[in-house]
């Protein structure tokens, strides 16, 4: 009943719902106090290592954060419902493309349905650079107290949390590549 209630807050109160008081109507459903998701940047969780939830690779094989130390990582929580994750991915493919070399993007979709449609999603979108890791349980969501989508977390290289953006943004603007510099301790710039 408790993820019932969870995919129902998220489902009403992150994704742009088209009615004011769903997500308050959805917290209620819930038992929780209302509250209103925090847009933009949260440092409050800086120098936290990466949880160990596991989720999917690509291929279907277990992952977890660890594998991906050793270059800065950011870490984007999607769904394929979510209206503002869908505005936002193609700066996430261009982000990918541009700093492949620099930057690890993963978008972590939180989609129950399959990898079937989450493939199908990334490919009829045309976004080359995604690929579909998967969390159908919701498992880094928990971990990591994330209750909006989207939710993009930079992680520095040696898995240690820099900073969490919470609502969509525009990856590839300047004031993102300043954020992202972040993970390496310089200012970024864009390109």
């Amino acid at each position: 009943m408790r993820r019932f209630h969870l995919l129902l807050l998220l489902a009403l109160a992150s994704c742009g719902s088209q009615d004011g008081n769903a997500p308050r109507q959805a917290e209620k459903v819930a038992g929780q106090a209302p509250s209103t998701p925090r847009v933009g940047v949260d440092r409050s969780h800086a120098g936290t290592a990466a949880p160990d939830a596991g989720f999917q690779d690509p291929d279907g094989a277990p992952a977890s954060l660890a594998d991906f130390r050793g270059k800065p990582l950011l870490l984007n929580l999607w769904a394929t419902w979510c209206a503002p994750c869908i505005k936002e991915l193609p700066t996430l493919d261009a982000l990918a493309a541009r700093e492949a070399e620099k930057l690890q993007v993963v978008t972590l979709s939180q989609d129950t349905d399959g990898r079937d449609k989450v493939e199908t999603f990334l490919a009829g979108r045309k976004l080359p650079n995604l690929e579909a890791w998967l969390d159908p349980e919701m498992k880094m969501m928990t971990a990591l107290g994330v209750a909006t989508l989207p939710t993009t977390i930079l992680y520095d290289a040696d898995g240690k949390e820099v900073w969490r953006f919470t609502g969509d943004e525009d990856w590839t603007g300047v004031e993102a590549a300043k954020l992202i510099g972040e993970a390496s301790g310089g200012g970024g710039e864009a390109r």
